[in-house]
């Protein structure tokens, strides 16, 4: 199952929390709004095992303008969760999750523009695997942590390597500008997250490539340790972490990261205004 949230084309607003966002139902290139509103209400009706409603016509897939599949309270980062990419940065393997957080309003819609800011000369992708909580999460087990997911979906995890580099490795600046969270295209549902393929390709060249089977912390140990520390609500956004290969974005480049069995998320590259 794929759901995604989507405004009208005529829309006036592309703010991901856009006030015209409606839930839908994604086969091939049909859309079939549905009733269930929220993160929460779609959880509920999954678990119940309930049909979800679709209310009106099927639009085309070209007649509406993808948002994010979740607006979060929170987008908690994993960093430095694949070996290789540990190794490249020249840091050591962490012995448990290293989590921060990224400021919400970084999440940006499929297809909507990363801009480069002007306070940076390095930006980078990182392309990942996301998972969005269908129900509330605290001090959950790894055995029980899947039972609160609802789906996953990509993410870039934009980061402007330089401010990283200069503020002695602190994220919060360095990840927190505005855009730098393109999330989507879909919410896929019923996939296990262990076992995918994460690829980003910058001009329609390979940079990164992995298996979620080789993440240090898998998905389950992530969601675990995030809850002990800190209660996870529906539509709460986890990135969980970059394969080795990441590099750098210019102005004029269209990356995208693909995730099997969820799509691709492109995002064309442009200098902010």
């Amino acid at each position: 199952m794929h759901l995604i949230r989507f405004a009208p084309v005529g829309a006036p607003s592309a703010d991901p929390s856009s006030p015209d966002a409606r839930f839908a139902l994604l086969e091939g290139d049909a859309v079939h709004p549905i009733a269930p509103q929220t993160i929460a209400e779609i959880d509920a009706a999954l678990r119940a095992g309930d049909a979800l409603e679709r209310r009106g016509e099927p639009l085309k897939r070209a007649d509406v303008r993808l948002l994010p599949p979740t607006v979060p309270t929170k987008i908690i980062c994993v960093g430095l969760n694949y070996r290789h990419h540990a190794e490249e940065m020249n840091k050591p393997i962490p012995a448990e999750p290293l989590i921060f957080l990224k400021a919400p309003t970084a999440l940006q819609a499929p297809g909507a523009p990363i801009e480069l800011p002007a306070q940076s000369e390095l930006v980078h992708h990182e392309g990942e695997l996301a998972v969005v909580i269908g129900r509330r999460a605290r001090h959950v087990s790894p055995e029980r942590a899947m039972e609160h997911v609802l789906g996953v979906t990509c993410m870039n995890d934009v980061t402007a390597r330089d401010i990283q580099r200069r503020e002695g490795g602190r994220y919060t600046r360095a990840k927190g500008f505005d855009t730098f969270a393109p999330c989507g295209p879909s919410l896929r549902v019923g996939v296990d997250p262990g076992a995918l393929e994460v690829t980003c390709r910058v001009n329609g060249a390979v940079r990164q490539r992995s298996v979620t089977s080789d993440m240090i912390f898998p998905v389950p140990e992530v969601i675990a340790f995030i809850s002990s520390i800190m209660t996870l609500m529906p539509g709460d956004l986890i990135s969980t972490g970059t394969p080795s290969g990441v590099g750098e974005l210019t102005d004029g480049d269209v990356v995208e990261v693909e995730v099997s069995e969820v799509g691709v998320l492109r995002s064309p590259v442009r200098s902010a205004q």
